[in-house]
Protein backbone atom coordinates (compact mmCIF):
# COMPACT_ATOMS: atom_id res chain seq x y z
CA UNK A 1 0.00 0.00 0.00
CA UNK A 2 1.71 3.63 -0.80
CA UNK A 3 2.16 6.04 1.31
CA UNK A 4 0.95 9.09 1.84
CA UNK A 5 2.27 11.75 -0.37
CA UNK A 6 4.56 14.34 0.27
CA UNK A 7 4.99 16.95 -1.63
CA UNK A 8 8.58 17.97 -2.68
CA UNK A 9 10.17 20.54 -1.03
CA UNK A 10 10.41 23.97 -2.33
CA UNK A 11 13.25 26.16 -1.51
CA UNK A 12 12.80 29.30 -0.43
CA UNK A 13 13.24 32.22 -3.02
CA UNK A 14 16.55 33.67 -2.55
CA UNK A 15 15.86 37.56 -1.19
CA UNK A 16 17.75 39.58 -3.70
CA UNK A 17 20.40 41.54 -2.69
CA UNK A 18 19.99 45.11 -2.14
CA UNK A 19 21.84 47.49 -4.83
CA UNK A 20 24.81 48.78 -3.43
CA UNK A 21 24.73 52.73 -2.68
CA UNK A 22 26.77 55.15 -4.67
CA UNK A 23 30.31 55.50 -3.57
CA UNK A 24 30.33 58.86 -1.45
CA UNK A 25 32.60 60.05 -3.40
CA UNK A 26 30.49 60.26 -6.23
CA UNK A 27 27.58 61.60 -4.33
CA UNK A 28 29.34 64.30 -3.21
CA UNK A 29 30.31 65.42 -6.47
CA UNK A 30 26.82 65.02 -7.75
CA UNK A 31 25.85 67.38 -4.73
CA UNK A 32 29.24 69.66 -5.53
CA UNK A 33 28.09 69.88 -9.22
CA UNK A 34 24.81 70.70 -9.03
CA UNK A 35 24.66 74.03 -8.13
CA UNK A 36 26.62 74.73 -11.02
CA UNK A 37 24.81 72.61 -12.91
CA UNK A 38 21.62 74.27 -12.48
CA UNK A 39 22.81 77.91 -13.09
CA UNK A 40 24.19 76.88 -16.46
CA UNK A 41 21.03 75.11 -17.39
CA UNK A 42 19.36 78.12 -16.31
CA UNK A 43 21.76 80.86 -18.37
CA UNK A 44 21.47 78.56 -21.45
CA UNK A 45 17.71 78.44 -21.38
CA UNK A 46 17.46 82.32 -21.10
CA UNK A 47 19.74 83.05 -23.69
CA UNK A 48 17.98 80.66 -26.33
CA UNK A 49 14.57 81.43 -25.19
CA UNK A 50 15.73 84.86 -25.91
CA UNK A 51 14.62 86.49 -22.77
CA UNK A 52 17.13 88.49 -22.15
CA UNK A 53 16.24 90.86 -25.09
CA UNK A 54 13.68 92.22 -22.71
CA UNK A 55 16.78 94.19 -21.40
CA UNK A 56 16.64 96.76 -23.52
CA UNK A 57 16.36 100.75 -23.79
CA UNK A 58 12.69 100.34 -26.40
CA UNK A 59 11.80 97.85 -23.32
CA UNK A 60 12.19 101.03 -21.38
CA UNK A 61 10.54 103.39 -23.27
CA UNK A 62 7.91 101.60 -23.69
CA UNK A 63 6.96 100.82 -20.02
CA UNK A 64 9.21 103.91 -18.62
CA UNK A 65 5.64 105.60 -16.99
CA UNK A 66 4.78 102.33 -15.33
CA UNK A 67 8.34 102.17 -13.86
CA UNK A 68 8.60 105.95 -12.82
CA UNK A 69 5.08 104.99 -11.29
CA UNK A 70 6.39 101.69 -9.17
CA UNK A 71 9.18 103.76 -8.32
CA UNK A 72 7.51 106.51 -7.23
CA UNK A 73 5.11 104.25 -5.26
CA UNK A 74 7.24 102.00 -3.41
CA UNK A 75 10.89 103.63 -2.77
CA UNK A 76 13.23 101.14 -2.01
CA UNK A 77 11.51 98.05 -2.43
CA UNK A 78 11.95 99.35 -6.06
CA UNK A 79 15.61 99.59 -5.72
CA UNK A 80 15.90 96.31 -4.00
CA UNK A 81 14.31 94.79 -6.87
CA UNK A 82 16.47 96.27 -9.61
CA UNK A 83 19.36 95.06 -7.01
CA UNK A 84 18.18 91.31 -6.73
CA UNK A 85 17.61 91.43 -10.88
CA UNK A 86 21.20 92.58 -11.15
CA UNK A 87 22.16 89.58 -8.82
CA UNK A 88 20.79 87.34 -11.24
CA UNK A 89 22.10 88.57 -14.45
CA UNK A 90 25.58 88.86 -12.76
CA UNK A 91 25.50 85.04 -11.60
CA UNK A 92 23.99 83.81 -14.67
CA UNK A 93 26.35 85.79 -16.87
CA UNK A 94 23.80 87.25 -19.12
CA UNK A 95 25.89 88.39 -22.41
CA UNK A 96 25.58 91.97 -22.25
CA UNK A 97 22.97 92.21 -19.54
CA UNK A 98 24.88 93.83 -16.93
CA UNK A 99 26.15 96.73 -18.76
CA UNK A 100 22.45 97.71 -20.43
CA UNK A 101 21.12 96.84 -16.90
CA UNK A 102 23.56 99.51 -15.49
CA UNK A 103 22.77 102.12 -18.44
CA UNK A 104 18.66 101.99 -17.32
CA UNK A 105 19.84 101.85 -13.71
CA UNK A 106 21.21 105.30 -14.13
CA UNK A 107 18.28 106.46 -16.45
CA UNK A 108 15.79 105.58 -14.06
CA UNK A 109 17.81 106.13 -10.59
CA UNK A 110 20.29 108.82 -11.50
CA UNK A 111 24.24 108.43 -11.49
CA UNK A 112 25.36 107.90 -7.48
CA UNK A 113 22.20 105.63 -6.40
CA UNK A 114 22.13 103.25 -9.63
CA UNK A 115 26.28 103.24 -8.66
CA UNK A 116 26.13 102.20 -5.40
CA UNK A 117 23.34 99.79 -5.77
CA UNK A 118 25.17 98.40 -8.75
CA UNK A 119 28.84 98.05 -7.20
CA UNK A 120 27.15 96.11 -4.18
CA UNK A 121 24.62 93.58 -6.72
CA UNK A 122 27.43 93.12 -9.09
CA UNK A 123 29.93 91.98 -5.85
CA UNK A 124 27.56 89.45 -4.74
CA UNK A 125 26.42 88.06 -8.04
CA UNK A 126 30.12 87.26 -8.71
CA UNK A 127 30.87 86.16 -5.31
CA UNK A 128 28.07 83.50 -6.32
CA UNK A 129 29.80 82.41 -9.26
CA UNK A 130 32.85 82.33 -6.82
CA UNK A 131 31.72 80.04 -4.31
CA UNK A 132 30.11 77.53 -6.79
CA UNK A 133 32.68 77.20 -9.10
CA UNK A 134 35.16 76.61 -6.17
CA UNK A 135 33.34 74.16 -4.88
CA UNK A 136 32.69 72.35 -8.07
CA UNK A 137 35.16 72.59 -10.44
CA UNK A 138 38.18 73.00 -8.31
CA UNK A 139 41.72 72.34 -10.15
CA UNK A 140 39.65 70.74 -13.30
CA UNK A 141 39.45 73.77 -14.44
CA UNK A 142 42.89 74.66 -14.68
CA UNK A 143 43.80 70.99 -16.04
CA UNK A 144 41.65 71.26 -18.86
CA UNK A 145 41.67 74.97 -19.62
CA UNK A 146 44.04 76.42 -22.25
CA UNK A 147 46.81 79.02 -21.74
CA UNK A 148 44.49 81.94 -21.48
CA UNK A 149 43.07 80.63 -17.84
CA UNK A 150 46.40 79.01 -16.67
CA UNK A 151 48.00 82.85 -17.44
CA UNK A 152 45.59 84.13 -15.18
CA UNK A 153 46.38 81.42 -12.31
CA UNK A 154 49.90 82.41 -12.56
CA UNK A 155 49.13 86.25 -11.84
CA UNK A 156 46.93 85.19 -8.94
CA UNK A 157 49.42 82.82 -7.62
CA UNK A 158 51.93 85.96 -7.63
CA UNK A 159 49.25 88.76 -6.23
CA UNK A 160 46.02 87.58 -5.58
CA UNK A 161 44.43 91.41 -4.67
CA UNK A 162 46.70 93.24 -6.94
CA UNK A 163 46.00 91.48 -9.92
CA UNK A 164 42.32 91.16 -9.52
CA UNK A 165 42.13 94.84 -8.50
CA UNK A 166 44.02 94.87 -11.52
CA UNK A 167 41.84 92.71 -14.21
CA UNK A 168 38.65 94.97 -12.64
CA UNK A 169 39.79 98.14 -13.04
CA UNK A 170 41.21 97.18 -16.30
CA UNK A 171 38.85 95.15 -18.74
CA UNK A 172 41.14 92.82 -20.37
CA UNK A 173 39.13 89.75 -19.71
CA UNK A 174 36.10 88.59 -19.60
CA UNK A 175 34.10 89.54 -16.55
CA UNK A 176 32.85 85.76 -15.95
CA UNK A 177 36.16 84.17 -16.78
CA UNK A 178 37.53 86.93 -13.99
CA UNK A 179 34.67 85.43 -11.86
CA UNK A 180 35.51 81.73 -12.00
CA UNK A 181 39.37 81.51 -12.58
CA UNK A 182 40.03 83.26 -8.80
CA UNK A 183 37.90 80.11 -7.51
CA UNK A 184 40.17 77.95 -8.42
CA UNK A 185 43.46 79.04 -7.63
CA UNK A 186 42.98 79.41 -3.93
CA UNK A 187 41.91 83.39 -3.64
CA UNK A 188 40.09 83.89 -0.39
CA UNK A 189 36.24 85.20 -0.70
CA UNK A 190 37.44 88.72 1.80
CA UNK A 191 40.15 88.95 -1.18
CA UNK A 192 38.16 88.27 -4.18
CA UNK A 193 34.76 90.58 -2.72
CA UNK A 194 37.27 93.40 -1.54
CA UNK A 195 39.01 93.55 -4.83
CA UNK A 196 35.88 93.03 -7.48
CA UNK A 197 33.92 96.02 -5.38
CA UNK A 198 36.91 98.69 -5.79
CA UNK A 199 37.90 97.30 -8.67
CA UNK A 200 34.09 98.08 -10.56
CA UNK A 201 33.58 101.07 -9.01
CA UNK A 202 35.18 103.63 -12.20
CA UNK A 203 33.07 101.66 -14.70
CA UNK A 204 30.32 101.31 -13.07
CA UNK A 205 29.47 104.81 -12.18
CA UNK A 206 30.94 105.71 -15.83
CA UNK A 207 28.00 103.64 -17.42
CA UNK A 208 25.89 104.94 -14.51
CA UNK A 209 26.51 108.54 -15.69
CA UNK A 210 25.99 107.91 -19.14
CA UNK A 211 22.74 106.32 -18.51
CA UNK A 212 21.48 109.64 -16.44
CA UNK A 213 22.48 111.65 -19.83
CA UNK A 214 20.46 109.62 -22.00
CA UNK A 215 17.46 110.88 -20.38
CA UNK A 216 17.48 113.92 -23.01
CA UNK A 217 18.21 111.47 -26.19
CA UNK A 218 15.43 109.58 -24.71
CA UNK A 219 13.04 112.85 -24.38
CA UNK A 220 13.91 113.70 -28.17
CA UNK A 221 13.14 110.47 -30.03
CA UNK A 222 10.47 109.08 -27.42
CA UNK A 223 7.47 110.56 -29.18
CA UNK A 224 8.46 108.80 -32.69
CA UNK A 225 8.94 105.92 -31.40
CA UNK A 226 5.59 105.97 -29.57
CA UNK A 227 4.03 107.02 -32.78
CA UNK A 228 5.40 104.01 -34.41
CA UNK A 229 4.44 101.38 -31.92
CA UNK A 230 1.30 102.64 -31.58
CA UNK A 231 0.86 102.45 -35.46
CA UNK A 232 1.40 98.86 -35.03
CA UNK A 233 4.74 98.21 -36.43
CA UNK A 234 7.40 95.83 -35.78
CA UNK A 235 10.32 97.75 -37.11
CA UNK A 236 10.44 100.46 -34.45
CA UNK A 237 13.48 101.08 -32.59
CA UNK A 238 15.02 104.30 -31.11
CA UNK A 239 17.64 106.17 -33.35
CA UNK A 240 19.17 108.05 -30.96
CA UNK A 241 20.35 112.07 -32.69
CA UNK A 242 23.14 112.52 -30.25
CA UNK A 243 24.20 115.84 -31.76
CA UNK A 244 21.13 117.13 -31.16
CA UNK A 245 21.10 115.73 -27.31
CA UNK A 246 25.18 116.05 -26.96
CA UNK A 247 24.62 117.58 -23.25
CA UNK A 248 28.00 118.07 -21.25
CA UNK A 249 26.93 115.45 -19.27
CA UNK A 250 26.41 112.93 -22.12
CA UNK A 251 29.43 114.31 -23.83
CA UNK A 252 31.44 113.47 -20.67
CA UNK A 253 30.04 109.87 -19.80
CA UNK A 254 31.29 109.44 -23.47
CA UNK A 255 34.85 110.24 -23.17
CA UNK A 256 34.84 108.81 -19.68
CA UNK A 257 33.57 105.19 -21.93
CA UNK A 258 36.25 105.91 -24.64
CA UNK A 259 39.59 106.16 -22.18
CA UNK A 260 38.47 103.17 -20.22
CA UNK A 261 38.01 101.06 -23.25
CA UNK A 262 41.18 102.11 -24.55
CA UNK A 263 43.19 101.13 -21.15
CA UNK A 264 43.70 97.37 -22.58
CA UNK A 265 44.78 98.61 -25.61
CA UNK A 266 47.49 101.05 -24.44
CA UNK A 267 48.23 98.29 -21.66
CA UNK A 268 48.95 95.86 -24.93
CA UNK A 269 51.16 98.45 -26.06
CA UNK A 270 53.47 99.49 -23.78
CA UNK A 271 53.87 95.45 -23.06
CA UNK A 272 54.80 95.10 -26.70
CA UNK A 273 57.18 97.95 -26.17
CA UNK A 274 58.62 96.69 -23.37
CA UNK A 275 59.12 93.30 -25.13
CA UNK A 276 61.08 94.83 -27.92
CA UNK A 277 63.31 96.90 -25.97
CA UNK A 278 64.19 93.98 -23.55
CA UNK A 279 64.69 91.74 -27.21
CA UNK A 280 67.14 94.36 -28.72
CA UNK A 281 69.37 94.90 -25.10
CA UNK A 282 69.82 91.37 -25.06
Amino acid sequence: MPGPIVPPMTRPAESQPAPAPPPASLRTSIARLLPLGLLVLASVTIVSMGWHRALSLENLVKHRATIDAFIMMHGWMAVAAFALLYVAVVALSIPGGATILTIIGGLVFGTLLCGAVVVVAATVGSAIIFLIARSALGELLLRRAGSLVEKLAEGFRADAFSYLLFLRLVPLFPFWLVNLVPAVCGVSLMTFVTATAIGIIPGTFAYAYFGAGLDSALAAQQAVFEVCVAAGRRDCQLDFDFKAAATPQLVAAVIVLSIIALVPVIIRRMRALRATDSGSDS
